[in-house]
């Protein structure tokens, strides 16, 4: 059924847009140097046409203009590159969905850096590579326009063909990959509306195809380069650790004035109470009073005890100490839904990656249990190739949504040591949600 909506969807459409948008940046492309020759001839027409003595300076001015008009090109190529690459991107971006980061800017806007600018060259060569890349696209919109057209003929033949018996008409064409389809008979259009339904199956396949190898030259041409890229990941990722360790810190200095340090303020003054009900000057003790106050103090030294006990188990459980395995499996004890643990640890992974996993284990599990509305959780953890893959899946409502705070979240403190997040949560279930680490930082 997908396949059979596929020439119907808005997706279809949002491609053969882009398709027909590059090959008109293709054709673009192609203007600019046969500007040039008819830039050329141009000079020459006006020269002559304005000079007193067209012989003696149309020469000279052919000369003067025609190099001064490549070395603009020359100049400008960059910066027009960079426009063009701008307007590919927020293109693809707007109709595919596909975000391709800029480059870094250009550092000065002097004569030399615009004639030395890296990245503005590679969009020019992107230009370049688009009029290869607009035969399969054009290729592919051709297929999606004329196919709906084609289909449309058994729909207006008995409206604008309706000629008395008798009347002599000519062919009625249309276009075919293949060649021209005539028919004079209304019976014809059907053959013709056949192989417009044909292009119209094979023009998403084709356009998808065309959009693959755009996106992937926009991706190498149009974006950061690779170390670049690292670079801005590295410095992001940066920031996100500093940012994760002060909200760490603020939560530690909350929970500890808000919880255990208020704790241990009753304690000291229940405990100082009682001694001065034990007290050895004065009136007779009261032992009722002093037994009590010890009993709250004691209650207290508890409490602030567990406190204290959850918050180390926050920094680091001490279940971690056994292994990733024993602590996903106590963790899985502890949930409100049945889970099903299936561990596959070769290796033990580093301990920063074990920590992370239990915490994103722990994070979605509670995520689990508080919104999905699941009989059953399955929890995951497999070790292969250096990289560690936690999976979590539950039989719930689905509706997981991955720009939400919680998800969002892990994902940011994921990207601290180059780990991924991938939810698959549609509506009405079941949800999935893959976590991929390196197994060693």
């Amino acid at each position: 059924m997908t396949a059979l909506r596929a020439p119907f969807t808005t997706l279809a459409l949002r491609q053969a847009v882009f398709c027909v948008a590059g090959v008109a940046g293709a054709l673009a492309v192609l203007a600019v140097p046969a500007s040039v020759p008819a830039l050329g001839a141009f000079v020459l027409w006006a020269s002559g046409a304005l000079a007193t003595r067209p012989t003696p300076t149309v020469a000279p001015l052919f000369l003067v203009l025609f190099p001064l008009t490549l070395a603009l090109l020359v100049v400008l190529a960059a910066p027009i590159g960079r426009a063009m690459g701008a307007a590919q991107r927020s293109l693809a971006a707007r109709l595919l969905g596909v975000r391709v980061d800029p480059p870094p800017p250009r550092p000065s806007k002097r004569l030399g850096a615009l004639v030395a600018d890296g990245p503005g060259w590679r969009a020019v060569g992107y230009g370049l590579l688009k009029v290869p890349l607009a035969i399969p696209a054009g290729y592919g919109a051709f297929c999606y326009v004329f196919g709906l057209v084609n289909l449309s003929y058994p729909v207006w033949w008995p409206l604008f063909r309706n000629h008395p018996p008798g009347t002599t008409l000519g062919p009625v064409r249309a276009l075919t990959p293949f060649g021209t389809l005539g028919t004079r008979t209304f019976a014809g259009t059907f053959l013709i509306a056949a192989a417009g339904l044909a292009m119209l199956y094979v023009a998403p396949w084709l356009m998808r195809a065309a959009t693959a190898l755009e996106v992937a030259a926009m991706r190498r041409l149009l974006g950061p380069r690779r170390l670049a890229e690292r670079v801005r990941q590295l410095q992001v990722t940066r920031a996100q650790a500093i940012d994760d360790a002060a909200a760490m810190m603020r939560r530690l200095e909350r929970d500890l004035h808000d919880g255990t340090q208020i704790r241990l303020a009753t304690l000291a003054m229940n405990l100082g109470m009682a001694t001065e009900k034990l007290g050895a000057d004065g009136p007779p003790p009261d032992l009722a009073q002093a037994r009590e106050l010890v009993v709250l103090a004691h209650r207290g030294a508890k409490d602030a005890l567990a406190d204290l006990r959850d918050l180390v188990r926050g920094i680091h459980p001490p279940v971690l100490d056994n292994g990733l395995g024993d602590a996903l499996a106590t963790l899985a004890t502890s949930s409100a839904i049945p889970v099903a643990v299936d561990v596959d640890l070769p290796d033990r992974p580093a301990p920063a990656i074990e920590t992370i996993a239990y915490f994103c284990a722990a994070e979605l599990l509670a995520n689990a249990a508080k919104h999905s509305r699941a009989s059953r959780v399955g929890l995951g953890v497999v070790g292969a190739g250096g990289r560690l893959t936690l999976t979590v899946e539950d039989d719930g409502v689905g509706g997981a949504d991955p720009a939400g705070p919680g998800l969002s979240g892990l994902a940011r403190r994921l990207a601290v040591v180059d780990g991924r997040i991938r939810v698959d949560s549609p509506p009405g279930g079941p949800t999935r949600v893959g976590i991929e680490l390196p197994s060693y930082v």
